[in-house]
């Protein structure tokens, strides 16, 4: 009976802590483009699907994907993906940037056996420099599609990706998550 609580537990905090994962990437997938309408300057013409999104396939730890985004900030209070409230000197020709990744845990030795790769939150410090933070442990694999192509949604310059997020305990337990998030803003 305590074996069978402890893996209950275990993989309730496995999906909550993907969950929130998932939630911060859609929130950065959603942001993806955001151009505030004050300060957007219509003479500066960019492919907004190469500058604005990224994807990066096979990248990672055991070959997880990673993205970035860029944006610009809004007249309200913005926050990148470890919290930090996002002011003009986090940004970088005026954009905000937030990436997602997949790697090694850090501290762990060669050889020793690790609980999974870290989640790690790309965003830039105060004097516009990129930082790595790790956001949580124990992901195994990181993956992201692009559902279907601007042409075939209908939908402009929009994109949808599919993120699927595999937990792991490394002994017991593989749990998969997915979740969909489309664009909102890209020109």
């Amino acid at each position: 009976m305590a074996a069978k609580q402890a893996e209950y537990e275990k993989t309730h905090l496995l999906i909550s802590e993907a969950e929130r994962a998932l939630e911060l990437m859609g929130r950065a997938i959603r942001m993806a483009g955001y151009q505030n309408i004050k300060t957007y300057n219509p003479s500066k013409k960019v492919d907004g699907s190469k500058q604005f999104i990224q994807v990066n396939k096979k990248v990672g730890y055991r070959g997880s994907d990673s993205f970035s985004v860029q944006h610009a900030l809004s007249d309200g209070v913005d926050f990148d993906c470890i919290g930090n409230a996002l002011t003009k000197d986090r940004t970088r020709k005026d954009l905000a940037h937030q990436g997602f990744m997949v790697e090694r845990q850090a501290g762990i030795a060669k050889g020793a056996k690790v609980n999974g790769g870290s989640l790690i939150c790309q965003s830039l410090d105060r004097q516009g420099r990129l930082q790595n933070t790790t956001l949580m442990n124990g992901i195994n694999h990181l993956l992201i599609e692009e559902v279907q192509s601007p042409e075939a949604s209908g939908i402009g310059g929009q994109r949808v990706y599919r993120l699927r997020l595999q937990m792991t305990d490394r002994a017991l337990l593989q749990i998969p998550l997915e979740r969909t998030f489309a664009t909102r803003n890209l020109p």
